[in-house]
């Protein structure tokens, strides 16, 4: 997906690893980190998402999350509609 097919690319990023504590954002090991992927818009990295969050549901301290890399790469920039 890309602009060459009318499509703005919106790179998201999917990584995931265990917490220190339940509702923080501070990880357990870095070196442990699960990269998923980047993928090209929210949909796609959402269904990843979603897949890993489901397959780690047995360990309470093991979060994942989507990064919007589109807006750290291009804070200024707004897209209509897109996550």
């Amino acid at each position: 997906m890309s602009e060459e097919d009318g499509k703005k690319q919106l790179l998201h990023l999917v990584f995931g690893g265990e917490l220190t504590k339940l509702g923080g954002t501070e990880f357990r090991d870095l070196d442990a980190l699960d990269i998923v992927g980047v993928y090209p818009d929210y949909k796609s990295a959402e269904l990843a998402w979603k897949a890993k969050a489901q397959g780690s549901v047995d360990n309470a301290h093991m979060r994942y999350f989507v990064v919007h890399l589109h807006r750290l790469l291009e804070p200024d920039t707004k897209a209509a509609g897109q996550n």
